[in-house]
């Protein structure tokens, strides 16, 4: 217990104050050495541990980055509430939506909670989630299907075979890039290195299997002899030569969507949709959930019946 000089020996310093003072007693020899915990530090420490290499860390370090510049003093001892909501109101200013900073806030609190356990610093602010406005899903019919992978074909025999597992697995293009023989078994294929950090094991229908069934030839995967920005260039010349260039939605990732659309339009249910993706919340699986138009139409018969029987009652 310490008490102010001259004050009530009962008085119990908070806790923010005592973890900075322990924190310059603990090998600072300056004020100004104890100040230098700021979040790209955080990142240099931690971000190999807490994001594995690819296009998502990739995106994650331009977050924390923006994010330290943003803060007026970007040195700190424990983040507070006010620099958390301080840092939200700069990235709407800069026409961030709310899905955007939601995306970075996920990745400064992942970084923060770290940060905490490994008392670096000695408070976390309290994090709420913005409310997103539902967005337009965009997924290929059949003859835009067709369309694209016949022009990716004419590109790259192995582009074209990643295509089909993506849109039979609905598998994003970083876990199928990563793919390693010993994940697919059979008939069946396990994605280890995912978004969410979660393993899961989808079946394979028999083209999925068919374009994976290949000679290894020294690759460590099916698709591991494959760029992931050159296929991205490949892709968005097809896309212009199919005429679908302006549309900015019709990317690698729409056979995604399309896998889902699928699934859901087929008559599978919404949870084992959210299992199959991989999704972490049933949340981000509704989004497919309108399409499954099927449901509604015993309703119809419903109504019809009623109509029936009163048209019957008038008589």
């Amino acid at each position: 217990m310490i008490a102010p000089h001259g004050g009530n020996a009962d008085y119990v310093l908070p806790e923010d104050l005592l973890y900075n003072i322990r924190y310059r007693l603990q090998g600072s020899s300056s004020a100004g050495e104890a100040r230098q915990i700021s979040l790209r530090i955080l990142f240099e420490r931690y971000g190999d541990i807490l994001w594995v290499p690819g296009r998502h860390k990739y995106t994650v370090t331009n977050f924390i980055s923006e994010l330290h510049d943003l803060l007026p003093d970007p040195s700190f001892f424990s983040f507070s509430q006010n620099m958390l909501d301080e840092l939200i109101g700069l990235l709407r200013k800069r026409g961030n939506s709310n899905a955007t900073i939601n995306r970075k806030m996920a990745a400064l609190s992942k970084l923060l909670r770290k940060a905490y356990k490994m008392k670096d610093i000695s408070s976390l602010p309290e994090f709420t989630r913005e409310k997103e406005k539902a967005g337009r899903i965009r997924f290929l019919d059949t003859n835009e299907e067709q369309r694209i992978f016949d022009g990716i074909a004419g590109h790259s025999e192995a582009y074209y075979r990643l295509c089909i597992f993506l849109v039979d697995t609905g598998a994003r293009l970083g876990e199928a890039i990563g793919l390693r023989w010993n994940d697919v078994s059979g008939s069946r294929v396990t994605f280890w290195v995912t978004k969410s950090g979660r393993s899961r094991s989808v079946p394979l229908t028999q083209r999925a299997k068919d374009v994976v069934d290949i000679p290894k030839q020294r690759r460590s995967g099916p698709f591991s002899d494959i760029d992931q920005q050159r296929f991205r260039t490949a892709w968005n010349r097809v896309k212009q030569d199919v005429g679908l260039g302006s549309d900015k939605d019709v990317v690698p990732h729409v056979l995604r969507h399309t896998c889902a659309s699928r699934l859901v339009q087929g008559g599978v249910d919404i949870r084992r949709v959210q299992t199959w993706l991989g999704h972490q919340t049933l949340q981000m699986t509704m989004r497919y959930a309108h399409l499954a138009s099927q449901d509604l139409d015993a309703c119809v018969a419903v109504l019809e019946k009623m109509s029936q029987i009163r048209a019957a009652q008038d008589h």
